[in-house]
């Protein structure tokens, strides 16, 4: 099991107030069937539960199944095993090149610069992520910003996580103005589940710090269903939008959640609503306990093909896998 941190910056992010972590007020909360607490309780030891306040009043109670609620509630068949599914599918521990840097694809690196979240998704493509050895922090940047200084090839850094936003803002104000200082980078990239579920988190602070960067900002929102999104997220993402941050949007197709069509379209609009370019809908990584989310290719495919002919072109995101070792994502549609 990962040693994951929990410990956020309580004064910017999602604090215990905005999240439900405990799986017994979580039931009692939406009238979940009792018979399923138990392996709940069970799975959750494995990969903690950790959900949006927020998110509940748009669960009708006693939705075991409901798309928002299956996103974030642990589930019996996590305790299954399956063939194909590993611990690290993607081989990002191969791809490391310093404490908490991944090199993966030319010209760009990541930087996992936390292993905190303010969710927990239970499909998450890092839930088994050794953290405690791998993640880079505050005090182990420097060898991190030492490789990127070595490579010129490389234009761009991505700050993932957990959830770079969980950060305060004096610490990425820190770590951007030590990336700003290197000369051969042109942007930054910050892939953030925080930004939508808990849209508090974009300051007037923050919106600052990167309408000030010498580096062309990218916000990557992960979004999966419409009604994850609501009146204060539109406002922050206009915030964003209005000081030239380009806001992109990435999905993971989801059984159960948004293998349908009419879910896949009204998010695209409404991502739009919020000035958000849906950017790439991902097929599920083969992470270990999470085979109650696959979804085909060929489900996929079919989808894609029926978004083309109902919306835009813009509107329509890239159908993606992640094969480990391959020079970027392959799209598949």
């Amino acid at each position: 099991m990962l040693a994951r941190s929990d410990k956020i910056d309580t004064r910017q992010t999602a604090g215990s107030g905005h999240t439900l972590s405990n799986i017994t007020e979580l039931f009692s909360t939406l009238n979940l069937p009792d018979e399923e607490l138990a392996a709940a309780q069970a799975a959750a030891e494995q990969f903690p539960l950790k959900l949006p306040r927020r998110l509940l009043s748009s669960i009708p109670a006693g939705e075991l199944n409901h798309p928002l609620l299956r996103q974030f509630l642990p589930h019996r068949e996590e305790l299954d095993t399956h063939d194909g599914y590993l611990t690290d599918p993607l081989a990002e521990t191969n791809a490391q090149v310093a404490p908490g840097l991944l090199h993966k694809y030319h010209g760009r690196v990541l930087l996992i610069t936390t292993a905190a979240c303010a969710v927990h998704c239970r499909y998450c493509f890092r839930r088994h992520y050794p953290y405690s050895e791998s993640a880079g922090n505050e005090d182990d940047w420097e060898s991190a910003l030492e490789y990127i200084r070595q490579d010129v090839e490389i234009r761009e850094v991505i700050l993932s996580g957990g959830d770079p936003l969980s950060l305060s803002d004096r610490r990425l104000k820190l770590l951007i103005r030590k990336l700003e200082t290197i000369p051969h980078l042109h942007s930054l990239r910050i892939h953030s589940r925080t930004a939508a579920l808990f849209p508090e988190r974009i300051t007037d602070t923050l919106v600052q710090l990167l309408a000030d960067s010498r580096l062309q900002p990218v916000m990557v929102l992960h979004v999966n269903h419409a009604d994850e999104l609501n009146e204060a997220c539109r406002r922050a993402m206009a915030k964003l939008a209005s000081q030239g941050v380009i806001l992109l949007n990435q999905s993971v197709l989801l059984a159960g959640v948004n293998d349908h069509i009419d879910t896949l379209t009204t998010l695209s609009r409404t991502l739009l609503e919020h000035r958000v370019i849906p950017y790439y809908l991902h097929l599920p990584d083969r992470v270990e306990a999470t085979a109650h989310f696959a979804v085909t290719q060929q489900r996929g495919e079919s989808l894609i093909a029926e978004m083309q002919r109902q919306l835009p072109g813009y509107l329509v995101p890239k159908l993606v896998v992640e094969i480990p070792h391959r020079p970027g994502k392959t799209v598949i549609a």
